[in-house]
């Protein structure tokens, strides 16, 4: 398993579509940053706490961890990987806890990178800041949600095999159902969603209209979609044709 575990983040951190991702990730992040801290007046602590919320990592490393599981039917390595590796329920778990970990290092850096341009920004305008007590409680949480999607992406990823559909379809999820369903007023339904309403809840949001799940609860949710995309997939994966 752990030989596993590594050949994965070794595939993962030497391909040029992690690379690319984490760039384009890093350069959104701090641009979002920027242009916040920039263009508000009259920050408050909750708007500080807010730009500091500016990582893109969680999105893009589902979208990566759909990109690695879907990838091996498009690219036809299937077949190949799981030759190296019969055991397929081992194979899956070392490729989730990859995405997962890929994840963790890659939102730490970004939200470290975050918190340092976005607070020198805030003291350079005379803008309020955080304390370092509350910039350590948003970096675990950032963490954590980039660790639970990347391996949420990777579920998503075997249970559709064709990566477009399964792109297009986590987007749609975010973009479009919960976006609705948070617009509609069904926010009893869209705290429990697994791109927006529970990532909401883990960070902490607060708003008078929008009622978000408890962190503790949210984190509980969160699992709980990472084990249910696994549990597909290792189904599936058990029973599917490898061609």
């Amino acid at each position: 398993m752990s030989a596993l575990l590594r050949a994965e983040l070794l595939k993962l951190r030497t391909t040029r579509t992690f690379v690319s991702i984490a760039g384009v990730t890093l350069v959104l992040s701090l641009l979002a940053t920027v242009l916040q801290v920039v263009l508000q007046h009259h920050l408050a602590e909750s708007d500080v706490r807010a730009i500091f919320y500016s990582d893109f990592t969680p999105l893009f490393m589902a979208l990566l961890g759909i990109m690695g599981m879907a990838g091996e039917w498009r690219h036809r390595t299937i077949t190949s990987t799981v030759l190296a590796a019969p055991r397929r329920l081992n194979l899956l778990a070392a490729k989730t806890l990859s995405y997962a970990v890929a994840g963790a290092v890659l939102s730490l850096f970004v939200t470290v990178l975050v918190m340092i341009v976005g607070s020198v920004l805030l003291s350079a305008l005379d803008k309020p800041t955080l304390p370092i007590s509350d910039l350590a409680d948003l970096l675990w949480r950032n963490v954590l949600i980039a660790a639970l999607l990347g391996a949420f992406g990777v579920g998503i990823g075997g249970i559709v095999r064709n990566q477009v559909v399964a792109l297009i379809g986590l987007l749609l999820m975010s973009f479009v159902v919960e976006f609705t369903l948070f617009g509609v007023g069904a926010e009893s339904v869209a705290r429990f969603g697994p791109t927006r309403g529970a990532p909401a809840g883990i960070i902490g949001l607060t708003d008078s209209e929008q009622h978000f799940l408890a962190p503790g609860i949210a984190i509980l949710v969160m699992l709980g979609w990472v084990a249910l995309a696994f549990a597909a997939t290792a189904v599936t994966l058990r029973r599917r044709d490898l061609v």
